[in-house]
């Protein structure tokens, strides 16, 4: 029996397939945004005339092969949904060009809801667990075999696609894929880790007594008390360490500095809090 978390995994994953289905026949085709191995479907139907889909479907089941020889099964596993089910979802959602006409008088602002939607979609595939093939395996086969960091296959990869894209179809395919890609890296991750609602404050301070008051007693939030060594003078310190919400971020930065102007303090993004009063009123 599918449990209902797995059945929330795959609701949410086939809906960002979909929307980065919808968001390339709508927006992505018609602006010539090229990279991954929808630019090369992209470029492919611009020269050629061959269904983005199909290319979209043959290239994956390419690249689906050389994972499996050259990455493993276990790599691969999580890949072969995606990359059959995404160009079927493109062939799908083709027509739709019919329905839903966009004015392309505005490029960059059809550019911007292209990142949006599909960095959307994005974000949900990877947060359920899966992919959808196409470059990223290119880029695993890169990090591999030719010791390079993923960043740096990424920019390889999506880097020669997008230099295609310039030859083939002028260089404001360029300048549109390269916004696309920000947007869709961005919000994808944004999707993934989800929007911090709390920051995780690290204080050393002088005054350890009068900021763990203003901060159990004004604030009324929890606080660790860290012991800490400095790593060039070897003394010994103490490092106070609390979360508290984002909107109260100005208010205690401020009182901190009126109690100690000279305390450091370090303020990280907390995205997920859980358990004791570290990240809640105590009221």
């Amino acid at each position: 029996m599918i449990k209902k978390l797995d059945i929330k995994r795959y609701i949410k994953f086939v809906f960002g397939v979909l929307l980065i289905a919808i968001s390339f026949n709508l927006l992505v085709l018609p602006l010539k945004i090229t990279y991954g191995i929808s630019g090369v479907a992209v470029i492919l139907n611009h020269q050629f005339g061959l269904a983005p889909s199909d290319v979209i479907f043959v290239g994956s089941i390419i690249l689906l092969i050389l994972s499996f020889i050259l990455l493993g099964k276990e790599k691969t596993t999580n890949s072969i949904i995606g990359s059959i089910l995404y160009p079927i979802f493109v062939r799908l959602t083709s027509p739709l060009i019919t329905y839903i006409v966009i004015s392309q008088a505005d490029p960059l602002l059809n550019t911007l809801f292209a990142g949006a939607i599909s960095g959307f979609g994005v974000g949900l595939i990877l947060k359920s667990g899966f992919t959808t093939g196409g470059s990223d395996i290119i880029n695993q086969i890169w990090a591999k075999y030719f010791k390079v960091s993923m960043g740096t296959a990424m920019i390889f990869t999506d880097g020669v696609i997008i230099l295609f894209g310039a030859l083939f179809l002028g260089i404001n395919s360029v300048m549109y894929s390269l916004i696309n890609l920000f947007i869709v890296s961005t919000l994808a991750d944004k999707v993934i880790l989800g929007i911090s609602e709390s920051k995780l404050f690290y204080v050393i301070t002088q005054e350890e007594t009068s900021v763990k008051k203003f901060i159990t007693e004004n604030l009324n939030y929890g606080v660790t008390v860290l012991e800490a060594r400095g790593g060039f003078t070897g003394d010994r310190k103490k490092v106070i360490m609390c979360t508290i919400p984002t909107k109260k971020y100005f208010v205690f930065k401020e009182g901190i500095n009126k109690i100690d102007p000279a305390a450091y303090f370090v303020v990280a993004d907390a995205y997920e809090v859980q358990g004791g009063n570290y990240g809640s009123d105590r009221n």
